[in-house]
């Protein structure tokens, strides 16, 4: 039996007190670290005290100033774990709320990037009935809600967003975290969609095509985000599709041919997590990630290619880093009351340019969606 759920966790809201990161020192969350610590004293958790030495060493400031500071927390664990922060942000999978209890609880300021659309749903269900008075701000849309977050952006431009199409080249060649794959334990089971206003269900890794992401064209197929599932409900999108495809064309091949023998259903047992897990993660030691972003509204039409040269950690952790702006009101806005999710936004007009600030180029032009296709 799971007791994580009834686990007496003892945070408390301290305004002036260090930003949690939950999984602070994995793939993602040290890159979070390494940009959050320039304005926030820290407190970083994990399985392993040990592990997040050298992190915290290497964020030292010789003034003093902004400590960071290491603690275990293991979510699997039952033992209750207790701090006074000013913000919490979940950089690790979460898979029974424990965090988001605990935040929501002690009136957090909480985000979250983690969680795949069954989950984000179930956290946004949790978050509601424990009425929480400070931000729960869900940005798991993919790479830390930098999509949805653009995609708020193009459709304030438009006057609004019908149709939302994403395709995601991801970078075999990229360092990539183990929980940053668990999606792949989903392509075995079929999820819904919104198209033309419709909710139906569609099969993992359907509706193959290829699309020009920058200067790569890039065969992809459908998989499940949570974008999908919010943006209908936010921005009024009657059609909200996600892709993906590898940097290898021999990859994408053998992820599509995967599909096409029913591996991802019949191969759902643990015996077989290795193998599904190895058709994605082969974490190398860095590459650039890239994704198209199209909207249409009106008869009108805009396409952004978003690139981050440092990766798509560094891409995941911008993100996040803007979602904990948000939350603690420090993006010149007043934060969000209750849940939210990124791409409502109330400065859709100033996304690009904090992305560009924190090195992420958006090149966004006039285009219809249907013209990626080819």
């Amino acid at each position: 039996m799971n007791l994580t759920p009834n686990v007496d966790d003892r945070l408390t809201h301290d305004p002036d007190g260090p930003v949690l990161l939950v999984g602070g020192y994995g793939t993602v969350g040290a890159e979070l670290a390494r940009a959050a610590s320039a304005d926030w004293p820290l407190l970083l958790t994990g399985r392993s005290e040990q592990r997040g030495g050298a992190l915290a060493r290497e964020l030292r400031r010789p003034d003093g100033a902004h400590p960071v500071t290491v603690r275990r927390w293991d979510l699997a664990d039952p033992e209750p774990f207790g701090a006074a922060v000013r913000a919490v942000v979940g950089v690790v999978n979460d898979p029974d709320d424990r965090v988001l209890r605990a935040a929501a609880r002690a009136g957090v300021p909480f985000v979250d990037v983690t969680r795949w659309t069954a989950r984000l749903q179930r956290a946004a269900t949790v978050a509601a009935l424990l009425r929480p008075a400070a931000p729960v701000l869900l940005s798991s849309a993919w790479m830390g809600g930098v999509t949805s977050l653009v995609a708020a952006a193009l459709a304030e431009r438009l006057g609004g967003a019908e149709h939302v199409e994403t395709a995601i080249r991801w970078d075999l060649g990229d360092r990539a975290g183990a929980d940053s794959v668990e999606f792949m334990d989903r392509l075995g089971l079929d999820y819904e969609v919104v198209h033309d206003g419709r909710r139906r269900s569609v099969s993992p890794l359907s509706g193959a095509r290829t699309v020009l992401i920058g200067e790569h064209a890039t065969r992809v197929a459908g998989i499940d985000t949570p974008e999908q599932f919010t943006l209908p409900l936010t921005l009024g999108t009657t059609t909200a599709t996600t892709r993906i495809g590898f940097s290898s064309r021999l990859g994408t091949a053998a992820l599509l041919a995967a599909k096409r023998t029913g591996f991802f259903r019949w191969g759902r047992g643990e015996s077989w997590e290795p193998a599904r897990r190895a058709l994605l993660y082969s974490p190398g030691e860095g590459g650039v990630a890239r994704l198209r972003i199209d909207v249409a509204h009106d008869g009108h039409g805009l396409s952004a290619v978003v690139e981050d040269r440092a990766g798509q950690a560094h891409l995941t952790a911008v993100g996040a880093l803007l979602g904990l702006r948000r939350v603690l009101g420090t993006d010149g806005t007043a934060p969000p009351v209750g849940v939210a999710f990124p791409e409502q936004t109330p400065r859709p007009g100033l996304v690009l340019a904090d992305l560009a600030a924190l090195g992420v180029t958006v090149d966004v032009r006039s285009e219809r969606p249907a013209g990626a296709a080819a």
